[in-house]
């Protein structure tokens, strides 16, 4: 085994401050571990990443290696294929350089990266853990059909990946039944929820706006059945009035609909502290979501909504895990994803009185930040300082 430099490299193309609330997690993570062990960040950013950790007093003892970013969730998708073999090959530059004993990996990118950590680690002899957020090729496959023979070929990459780490954490319970399907991994498979920032509730009574949609209006939200039923809800006469914030392939969609009716407001892009408190103004929450990416992905946006108080609709069958994760933490209603439905449960929503959808002590540490981050921590360095 060849003598380690590092103690853990954290390779996610996302960082802080442009991943404001997973990047805040991994800089916590970084920050809490640097101060027993020797940690690199290998990620992308915007501009001199380092300078501006310095400048807000954070990464205190934070290695950082961070190439120039170039695409957006909004690029095309042969610009973030090309730009996440870029990252491939910067993350095994980095690696190789670095030398660390322990890497923590995700899937951004999914797959090339995992593959190129993994051979890191056979290589050097080193453990890696790694962290699904969503599963791939099979999420992808949603959007953008993949030939027969390249999702064989990707989910076999990714099945070598899965079984040759030393343990795996990834969202729900229908990710980890089919992660363990697919690549018959013997390893340990961890549930972490996606963090949010913590939100001091507002009363339900004190909150003056109906219905909010924060986050991305991307290829699986649903959000052409959602402008939709919207509009034939208005035209009908509806009374709720409905706040979009966030970006995404859809964003134009929105502004049309917003454009078009009074009771619709688009706000665009807006910082994840400030879409927070939005939610907390508003007494229902959107979350639709495609049944099918249920079974590999968990929408981000979940978390902060329950920590808000905000009432969740969410929008998927009954039989997905959001629907599941909405009544058991009884945080709101699940709708069907059809307009009709969709048209009637808004009505349905105009009759309903003051409601409490707060959480309890114990939920809502699991949903923060700092919880998340410990328990990265934990899960890397078992038994150890």
């Amino acid at each position: 085994m060849a003598s380690k430099k590092t103690d853990l490299a954290i390779v996610n193309r996302s960082f802080w401050p442009q991943s404001q609330v997973i990047g805040e997690g991994l800089l916590q993570f970084a920050e809490q571990t640097a101060q027993h062990h020797s940690v690199c960040v290998i990620t992308q950013a915007d501009g001199d990443l380092a300078t501006l950790l310095t400048n807000k007093g954070r990464g205190k003892g934070v290695q950082l290696r961070a190439c120039k970013s170039y695409t957006t969730s909004s690029s095309g998708l042969i610009k973030r294929i090309a730009e996440a073999l870029f990252f491939m090959f910067w993350t095994f530059i980095s690696l190789v350089r670095a030398k660390p004993a322990k890497v923590y990996v995700s899937t951004n990118p999914p797959v090339v990266v995992p593959l190129i950590v993994a051979v890191y680690c056979r290589l050097f002899g080193a453990r890696y853990v790694y962290h699904l957020q969503d599963i791939h090729p099979e999420a992808a496959n949603i959007v953008v059909p993949i030939s027969g023979v390249l999702f064989r070929l990707l989910q076999a990459v990714d099945n070598y990946s899965l079984r040759h780490a030393d343990a795996i954490i990834t969202l729900s319970e229908d990710m980890k039944v089919y992660i363990q399907q697919r690549s018959n991994t013997q390893r340990p498979i961890h549930l972490l929820d996606n963090p949010s920032f913590d939100v001091k509730p507002v009363p339900m009574a004190q909150r003056a706006k109906d219905i909010v949609f924060c986050g991305n209006a991307g290829r699986l939200q649903r959000i052409p059945l959602l402008m939709s039923a919207i509009r034939d809800y208005l035209q009908q006469g509806g009374k709720l009035c409905f706040t979009f914030a966030g970006g995404g392939v859809h964003a134009p969609d929105v502004k049309a609909l917003a454009n078009a009716y009074e009771q619709v407001d688009y706000l665009g892009f807006i910082p994840a502290t400030e879409a927070a408190e939005l939610v907390n103004q508003h007494r229902w929450a959107l979350l639709p979501i495609d049944d099918e990416v249920t079974k590999y992905a968990f929408p981000s946006k979940s978390s902060g909504y329950a920590l808000s108080g905000a009432g969740v609709l969410a929008i998927c069958g009954e039989d997905t895990s959001v629907a599941r994760w909405v009544e058991q933490l009884e945080v709101g209603v699940v709708c069907p994803a059809d307009s009709n439905a969709l048209v009637k449960c808004f009505f349905s929503l105009e009759e309903r009185g003051v409601e409490s959808f707060a959480v309890g002590d114990e939920v809502r540490e699991r949903l923060l930040i700092p919880y998340f981050s410990r328990k990265l921590r934990d899960y890397i360095f078992v038994g150890t300082p």
